[in-house]
């Protein structure tokens, strides 16, 4: 089964930005799972190479890294670039019972 994940547009625009800046052709944005609790997880973003055992989901025309180890709490997830309460990233899942900070 296909991991899906979903991103707004001024999400993918800041990663394309930040790869831009890092000025390395092979890098793509890894998204992992930070750490693991109760019945949810909590996500990150990273710039990696493609590994053999990678899964790549295409989300607003970007690849994002999906690891086996990362499938199952990934799939679902939504990350969103937000300017408002306070400008950053904003990465949940809400299949997994995350819709936020807590």
């Amino acid at each position: 089964m296909a991991t899906t994940i979903e991103m707004n547009s001024l999400a993918a625009k800041k990663i394309r930005e930040a790869m831009e800046q890092e000025n390395k052709p092979d890098l793509m944005c890894r998204v992992y799972v930070d750490h693991v609790h109760g019945d949810h997880a909590h996500y990150g973003l990273t710039f990696d190479t493609q590994k053999p055992e990678d899964e790549v989901v295409t989300v607003q025309g970007l690849d994002l890294l999906v690891g086996p180890e990362n499938k199952d709490m990934v799939n679902g997830l939504s990350i969103k670039f937000l300017l408002y309460p306070q400008e950053g990233f904003k990465i949940t899942n809400p299949s997994k019972n995350n819709h936020g900070d807590h």
